[in-house]
């Protein structure tokens, strides 16, 4: 696995987006930031371009992040936000100049699908806060201060109170940590993007899901092989939940302990990570050991800081 450097004061980051539109105003507070960090800002070519809810034809959006992954003044690359596009351009990206010139890609949610495909390239990236996170509302100072402390080559540990302890499985675990947006992940199956998890730390969150659907996409997972032979599950945030009028009769926990029955592996749920303020950055690809108790799971990463 090849990491990117450690930014330094004054170098570049792109900004760009490879699903949804955003505007000036929702992108100005992230500008504001990087700046005070020291960092240069450069704003993709379509960036604020509109085909209904993409910024951009999908044309658009895939030259702005191949000429992005090109550039080498680029350091690093910051998506702008989520949503949906990013399955749609991925096969026409050529990583090729990425594992050559390896640059921090940054963002989570629609961009696991990005995320995943530098993983399989052999260059790690961050799955954390986006652009339009910077906004007040979907995200919190620690989150942000935990992506300027890696992106500038200081890796935090992290440590949590887990929920559901009776559900909980405790032990360590240690791989490579890889995973992402349960949605996307589960698109990826069968594609030129999918991922083997055997020996790795999995991560998985979602957002705005039915409890059936999530069912439906976690068995997805189980019948193609992700839950078994991993080393440790970390599950993140899974927000706003919906039910039918007839009760699905599980939990999300519930659904994902089902699925994993009969593993040894550790398992945390309610990691600060996915579609909630704490939005903890995680260095995907990294090596990392997972310890989970009844009283707390921890997160320590092995490999991609500087020392």
């Amino acid at each position: 696995m090849k990491f990117p450097s450690a930014l330094k004061a004054g170098d570049k980051v792109g900004i760009l987006s490879t699903a949804r539109k955003i505007s000036v105003e929702q992108l100005q507070p992230a500008l504001d930031a990087l700046r005070e960090w020291g960092l240069e800002p450069v704003l993709g070519q379509h960036l604020f371009a509109e085909d209904h809810q993409y910024a951009g034809t999908d044309g658009e959006r895939r030259a702005d992040l191949q000429m992005m992954i090109e550039d080498r003044t680029i350091r690093a690359i910051l998506c702008a936000r989520g949503g949906y596009g990013t399955l749609r351009i991925i096969d026409g990206v050529d990583l090729r100049p990425l594992r050559r010139n390896p640059k921090w890609i940054v963002g989570f949610s629609d961009v696991t699908t990005l995320t995943m495909a530098c993983y399989n390239a052999g260059v790690a990236s961050i799955h954390g806060p986006m652009a339009v996170s910077w906004n007040g509302k979907t995200g919190d100072v620690q989150s942000r201060e935990y992506l300027r402390q890696m992106l500038f080559g200081k890796l935090p540990n992290y440590s949590c109170m887990p929920a559901r302890t009776d559900l909980v499985r405790t032990g360590v675990g240690e791989g490579r940590l890889i995973g992402g947006n349960l949605s996307m992940l589960s698109q990826l199956l069968g594609t030129e993007t999918d991922f083997d998890t055997r020996g790795c730390i999995l991560f998985i969150e979602d957002l705005d899901e039915y409890l059936y659907h999530l069912d439906r996409m976690v068995v997805h997972l189980q019948r193609g092989g992700k839950f078994e032979r991993l080393a440790g599950l970390i599950v993140g945030g899974f927000t706003d939940v919906h039910d039918n009028d007839t009760p699905f009769g599980k939990t999300v926990e519930e659904i994902i302990a089902d699925a994993t029955a009969g593993h040894a592996y550790p398992i945390c749920f309610d990691f600060p990570v996915g579609h909630w303020p704490q939005n903890y950055p995680l260095l995907h690809g990294a090596r990392v050991r997972l310890e989970v108790s009844h009283t707390r799971a921890d997160l320590h990463f092995l490999e991609g800081g500087v020392e």
